[in-house]
């Protein structure tokens, strides 16, 4: 099960301007997410995903999404991204021109969340991939990977097994097979923070043979989730979806708390030696900005770390 060595570099995808302002209760004025959006790159962040298009009676809080990315900072260094849940969001987000995104298909081992968060349902994802197909090549992409939610448990369902997660990444490579289609990525969803290290290493485990490069998006509910993503890192998992300061967390899912912390796996991964590419103190800069426009402490831990240090060195300086 285990893999040696450690990746010698990680890509991490920032989600905290999407996921991490769509779980508020108010609506985040336009400038302050474009500040953090700006604040991320400025910490040298290259995948940020800044929206979701999806049912504005769902989300209000992305209503502005066509908005908020047509004021994106220009960037050469920047991919921007978006999320979308069906083909009329995906077309949405194509249509501004402004976005670097691929195509991702979207399913889940519970039909009881994929119904609250797609509506849709397992079958109904499958048989949605020859649609899926035909809206990326209208607009030139192929087929990138398979997003799978709640792959380690669901509060709607409980826990899922990591043969159930594999059963469906099987169903989905020969459904893209059969159109001429390979899955080129797949990113395991732990919506509600239920994955433990040891299920974390037996899903990958039963997923390797497949020989798709896997990624995982981790969510901290039950406080697992920077020992996950060292649990991860030993598999050789190498790409990370996170959001600044800790913040997120999912709409339709009760009790889902936020992603683990950008800035947290950043301080992990260099204290192991791993490169990021990322500039910590700008990071955490970048936190703290976040916690202002929130209004309130983030889950995340090293940043808040950071601030306390630097407090006790100007007091002793003083």
């Amino acid at each position: 099960m285990t893999n040696s060595e450690l990746p010698h570099t990680v890509c991490i995808r920032e989600v905290g301007p999407r996921e991490g302002f769509q779980i508020l209760a108010k609506v985040t004025p336009i400038e302050q997410r474009l500040k953090l959006i700006e604040a991320l790159a400025h910490a040298d962040v290259r995948q940020i995903e800044v929206a979701a298009f999806v049912r504005v009676d769902k989300v209000p809080q992305m209503a502005d999404a066509e908005a908020l990315v047509a004021a994106l900072p220009q960037s050469s260094s920047v991919e921007y991204s978006a999320l979308y849940l069906n083909t009329k969001g995906f077309e949405r987000a194509e249509r501004t021109g402004r976005l670097c995104n691929k195509g991702w298909l979207y399913s889940s081992p519970s039909n009881t969340f994929l119904q609250a968060n797609n509506n849709t349902t397992i079958e109904q994802s499958i048989a949605s991939v020859p649609e899926w197909i035909r809206a990326f090549k209208a607009h030139g992409k192929r087929v990138h990977g398979l997003m799978i939610s709640t792959a380690f448990g669901c509060e709607l369902e409980g826990q899922v097994a990591p043969s159930a997660v594999q059963a469906l990444a099987h169903r989905f490579v020969a459904a893209c097979a059969a159109h001429g289609e390979q899955l080129a990525e797949l990113s395991l969803a732990d919506t509600v923070g239920r994955g433990t290290p040891h299920s974390i290493r037996e899903c990958i485990a039963l997923l390797r043979p497949l020989g798709i490069p896997i990624s995982l998006h981790l969510h901290d509910t039950w406080g697992l989730g920077l020992s996950n993503v060292y649990a991860a890192l030993l598999e050789g998992v190498s790409i990370f979806e996170s959001s600044i300061g800790g913040m997120g967390g999912c709409p339709f899912t009760p009790g889902a708390a936020g992603n683990v912390a950008t800035e947290d796996i950043v301080y992990l991964c260099h204290s192991l030696g791993i490169e990021t590419g990322i500039d910590f103190e700008r990071l955490c800069d970048a936190a703290e900005l976040a916690e202002l426009i929130v209004g309130a402490p983030l889950p995340g831990r090293v940043y808040r770390a950071r601030s306390a240090e630097r407090l006790s060195r100007a007091v002793k300086i003083l």
